[in-house]
């Protein structure tokens, strides 16, 4: 059975816009910004094995090689309402992915404000881009990446952040099209809730390094000692310095935590 053959069985009862799968591809978001531009509808999905232009925050680079990771981006369209809590997308994806290792018994966390911890180590990134048009979006593109096997880890030298991979911490080999699959009905239900509260306390539920003294890069790189509080309706980190003052933060970067 081909690649396409397996996909074809898991996707279908997913009920899709549309989707498409390429051996290799360089980047899933720019396909799928481009297949946005193009008219792709709603829940419309681009896979790849391998990526030779993929991203992350800060145009960072994404490894991935071939047969080791999903490399996923979905086209969303989003609602009025859903583009004012634009930042929750972010949090959408990385909730899917949490959910769907909860059937391996794996508990993974959000390392605000886009990567997904395993035993306190990054298996995985998300990176939201938007289509403007003025004040409204006609279109988000949600991209994921997600380590598989224990090969899809970079060497050290070549990570910002210990890194690890879903069948490291599950201990045996996972199905990544399986997991696929998983994430994609996670994150339907999750965006049914995306405009309530109950979303942001999940947020919250799941959020790495809560009431604890983590080292925060913050824009300049100016670096500081504080306490991880929460995330607020908008998706700001709330953290408190040294003083006592409390801050929200919009950008910045969790460098390490303290035991």
């Amino acid at each position: 059975m081909t690649i396409e053959d397996t996909l074809s069985k898991i996707l279908a009862p997913l009920n899709l816009g549309a989707w498409e799968y390429h051996p290799v591809v360089g980047s899933t978001n720019d396909r799928a910004l481009a297949w946005a531009a193009d008219g792709a509808p709603d829940w419309s999905l681009v896979l790849a094995d391998t990526q030779t232009a993929g991203r992350g925050r800060g145009a960072r680079h994404w490894v991935t090689r071939a047969g080791t990771a999903l490399a996923m981006s979905l086209v969303l369209r989003p609602s009025t309402e859903e583009v004012t809590h634009f930042s929750r997308f972010t949090a959408l994806a990385a909730l899917a992915v949490i959910q769907a290792v909860e059937s391996l018994d794996l508990t993974a966390q959000i390392k605000w404000p886009n990567d997904i911890l395993l035993n306190q180590k990054k298996v995985g990134g998300v990176l939201v881009e938007a289509d403007w048009k003025g004040a409204s979006a006609e279109s988000l593109v949600v991209g994921m990446g997600v380590n598989i096997p224990p090969d899809a880890v970079p060497s050290p030298e070549n990570l910002r952040y210990p890194a690890t991979s879903v069948g490291d911490a599950a201990g045996h080999s996972v199905d990544r099209w399986m997991l696929l699959g998983d994430i994609l009905r996670a994150m339907r239900a999750f965006r049914a809730t995306l405009l309530e509260d109950t979303f942001v306390r999940h947020w919250n539920a799941h959020l790495a390094f809560r009431e604890q003294w983590i080292l925060f890069s913050s824009e300049g790189h100016h670096q500081q000692r504080m306490k991880i509080l929460s995330v607020d309706t908008e998706g700001r980190l709330i953290l408190q310095q040294l003083d006592g003052n409390i801050v929200n933060m919009v950008s910045g970067e969790i460098l390490m935590a303290y035991n």
